[in-house]
């Protein structure tokens, strides 16, 4: 009963210093390295950017994108570092518990000793058990000393197994400890770069409000380029709708056989929302939708129908699922673009330097279309998702 006392002291303590979970444990990793990725891609991106452009707009987005991934990171080592101090107030707590056990059965451990080292003399043990009255008593004594001898040694044994136990949780102590001072200045370092990344941003937007005039000049600019964008997929979109419509009217068989698989196909499409890869690796820097202005919020921004992504230069862009390449157009501000149909949903690629693909090529969830091209505003791809003429928001399709 003693023993089986004593393993699972040893049990809870080793468990005390295994992770709580090995599949969250391996997403944090996965998540960080993510990332330090995007900051490393938007350092980059800044670099060039300051380097090629005077636009302080353009550097305040990438700072602000920036600033919220090392946030994220920061906010992530907080709680890494919660979690490593609750594992050490939690296992130095079962360490100092073990330890006043193993105290305990040293102390009687070597009270036993002392006795057994008074009564060294074999004689005095044969006499014991030679006084008996009888035969069985004598049994009796016999058994009781091998048993206390046998006890005697088998404690010697624990005591030596939990030293040994008690001295590599300890060590492991002493490393989750290292762990905690590391992550503590890893943060300390993220905080320097955040005040550093905010007082620049501060900077720019001083920069910006010098010259009102001459960055709604720029908005104006860019306001008409979204919207020729945006007329541009309209109508690619009209008529891609248009051509599936005319073989529609064609043979009633055909009918029938396309209407099936553009359904199929959008049903497909349909229940992996919120399921499909991301075009390209990298930090999102416009998000759908009316941004508000960092800087003059009384200035309407145009209305963007997808997502920027900072990506690295050359970067790869890859189909989000299985579809058809129905045009590549060439867009003022936007270099080439790409128009994928799945069934009755559509996914635009912008801001692309080299195609892989044309018109009418089929084409696979993760299948490389080109290559995003390096502008005034970096390496950045614009995605859009639509369901027929109605734009949809990416970031609730991608996962």
């Amino acid at each position: 009963m003693r023993a089986s006392r004593y393993f699972a002291i040893t049990v809870i303590l080793l468990f005390c210093v295994l992770p709580a979970g090995a599949q969250s444990l391996s997403a944090s990793k996965d998540r960080k390295a993510r990332l330090e990725k995007d900051i490393k891609t938007l350092e980059k991106q800044l670099s060039s950017v300051t380097a090629r452009s005077n636009s302080a707009a353009t550097q305040l987005d990438l700072l602000h994108a920036q600033s919220e991934a090392r946030r994220e990171l920061l906010s992530d080592s907080e709680r890494e570092l919660s979690s490593v101090n609750d594992s050490i107030r939690v296992c130095q707590k079962q360490i100092n518990a073990v330890q006043n056990r193993l105290d305990t059965m040293t102390f009687y451990y070597e009270k036993l000793v002392r006795n057994a080292y008074k009564n060294r003399d074999a004689r005095s043990w044969y006499l014991y058990i030679l006084a008996s009255e009888n035969l069985a008593q004598g049994m009796r004594r016999y058994g009781y000393l091998r048993q206390l001898s046998t006890q005697m040694n088998a404690q010697g044994r624990r005591i030596i197994e939990e030293r040994k136990h008690l001295e590599a949780e300890r060590a492991r102590l002493d490393t989750m400890r290292m762990q905690a001072k590391a992550l503590r200045d890893e943060r300390a370092s993220e905080l320097n770069k955040l005040r550093k990344e905010e007082d620049k941003s501060r900077e720019l937007v001083k920069e910006l409000q010098k010259d009102r005039r001459k960055y709604q000049d720029q908005l104006a600019s860019k306001r008409k380029e979204v919207e020729a964008l945006n007329r541009e997929i309209e109508r690619l979109i009209a008529a891609a709708m248009g051509d599936q419509g005319g073989k529609n009217k064609g043979k009633a068989g055909g009918k029938k056989t396309t209407t099936k698989i553009d359904q199929a196909l959008s049903n497909e499409f349909s229940a992996n929302k919120g399921k499909l890869p991301w075009p390209a690796e990298g930090r999102v820097v416009s998000h759908f939708g009316r941004n508000p202005h960092p800087v003059y919020t009384r200035l309407e921004m145009p209305f963007n129908n997808g997502v920027g992504l900072a990506v690295d230069k050359d970067a790869p862009v890859k189909a989000v699922f299985n579809g058809v390449v129905k045009q590549i157009v060439v867009v003022p501000g936007y270099n080439q673009c790409i128009l994928v149909q799945h069934g009755e949903y559509f996914t635009f690629y912008c801001k692309m330097g080299s195609v892989a693909v044309k018109a009418g090529d089929k084409v696979k969830t993760g299948d490389v279309l080109g290559h995003v091209a390096s502008g005034p505003d970096g390496t950045q791809l614009h995605f859009q998702l639509w369901k027929g003429r109605d734009p949809q928001d990416p970031e609730k399709w991608l996962r």
